[in-house]
């Protein structure tokens, strides 16, 4: 059994493969202040729940790991050396990873966006853009012939809103959800109509102009953890799978074992 696990800067994405299969998964929040020890415990925690023995003879045989978060890549991989009993695969520039990287230095890549392209390339085939809803919203490209090209950056909408409460006065932390109209009839509802749909907003503006440069039979693939908030409103995302990034760690793992 596999543990793929996808390191951000404000989540951790974990989930269990057996054989091809995406068992039970889960989303954890990022804290540079755990240790090792800290995430260790949690993590069998999880695996029992689901009924999965760790140690020596535990049900866990390789582990693959994603991460943006550098401090929290040798935590995670030490927690999985001392409670799981397994040397992690860490994604990184000497990884095969299988799709040719046409960026101009491929060493600048998040392993985020390389996962994602990766399942991507197996899954659903090119041309495609890949919106990834993560603590930035990455846009990535792939050509019809399964090349990565590269992409584009944004902040987060989850930053966004943060942003804006931290550097203003009067406007409130708002929970990020759809309200009853585009016009806010309050200050809450204004926030999260303007957080909301200008997100959607940038997604269709950025999408159009990604389908300019791939050409019309574009397919886009959403992913990350407020996907499904904003693909609910909107027509241009044509396949939601929020743990997109799982499936391209395993596919990462099968080529490297040999």
């Amino acid at each position: 059994m596999l543990l793929a696990m996808d390191i951000g800067n404000t989540g951790i994405t974990l989930g269990l493969f057996e054989s091809d299969k995406l068992g039970p998964h889960w989303r954890l929040a990022s804290d540079n202040e755990r240790t090792s020890d800290e995430y260790g415990i949690l993590i069998t925690q999880l695996l029992a729940r689901a009924g999965i023995s760790t140690g020596d003879d535990g049900g866990v045989r390789g582990v693959a790991i994603a991460s943006v978060a550098p401090a929290l890549t040798d935590i995670l991989a030490r927690s999985c050396r001392d409670y799981l009993r397994v040397d992690p695969l860490v994604v990184d520039a000497g990884a095969r990873t299988g799709i040719p990287l046409r960026y101009e230095d491929p060493k600048q890549i998040g392993a985020d966006r390389v996962v994602n392209a990766v399942a991507v390339r197996i899954l659903y085939k090119g041309p495609a853009c890949i919106v990834d809803f993560g603590t930035a919203t990455s846009f990535d490209a792939l050509s019809a012939d399964g090349e990565y090209l590269g992409g584009a950056i944004a902040p987060g909408i989850g930053v966004a809103a943060d942003a804006l409460f931290r550097r203003t006065a009067k406007l409130p932390r708002v929970d990020l959800r759809r309200p009853p109209s585009v016009i806010g009839r309050n200050t809450v509802n204004s926030l999260q109509s303007g957080l909301l749909y200008g997100y959607v907003g940038l997604v269709e503006g950025m999408v159009r102009r990604f389908r300019a440069e791939l050409g019309p039979e574009m397919k886009t693939i959403g992913t990350g953890a407020m996907v499904e908030l904003i693909a609910g409103e909107t027509d241009v995302i044509d396949i939601v799978n929020p743990w997109l990034a799982l499936e391209g760690l395993k596919i990462i793992f099968e080529l490297n074992r040999s």
